[in-house]
């Protein structure tokens, strides 16, 4: 069996010549490292062996392999940055505050089950049995 039958050359027709692909990739590596045809398709031939995974004689050892791998992943690994989030404390609004408290006085005697869940924001309560709630937004500047 040749090479070439070994490695399933594949014949393709350009307009009324037919062309093998061996010959073209031999062309191209001629071209390309300047080399003679014999240098050419052996450059080939072990590239389509490479191809196929069969052994060369510059492989590596199982040891060189193992010592290979064992370097391939060495080095120092990055630790994880840590990030500290502390909760900022809010300024008390004085205003805002002060504003929904004359709201609920006002509507105490008015509504039914009064509540301030937030003391600078929100009033909830009940009138004819439906709930409401009020929010109180102060705009910037």
């Amino acid at each position: 069996m040749t090479n070439s039958r070994k490695y399933g050359i594949v014949i393709l027709k350009k307009g009324r010549d037919t062309v093998s692909k061996e010959s073209e990739a031999i062309k191209r590596i001629q071209k390309g490292l300047k080399c003679t045809e014999e240098e050419a398709r052996e450059i080939y031939l072990s590239d389509c062996a490479i191809d196929k995974g069969e052994k060369q004689d510059f492989d590596l050892t199982q040891a060189q392999q193992e010592v290979a791998r064992k370097f391939a992943h060495t080095g120092t690994r990055k630790t994880p940055t840590v990030y500290k989030f502390e909760k900022r404390e809010r300024k008390k609004n004085e205003t805002k505050g002060d504003l929904i408290a004359e709201i609920a006085a006002f509507l105490a005697e008015k509504v039914e089950n009064l509540a301030i869940p937030n003391a600078e924001r929100m009033i909830s309560f009940e009138k004819d049995g439906k709930k409401f709630e009020l929010t109180l937004i102060q705009k910037r500047k």
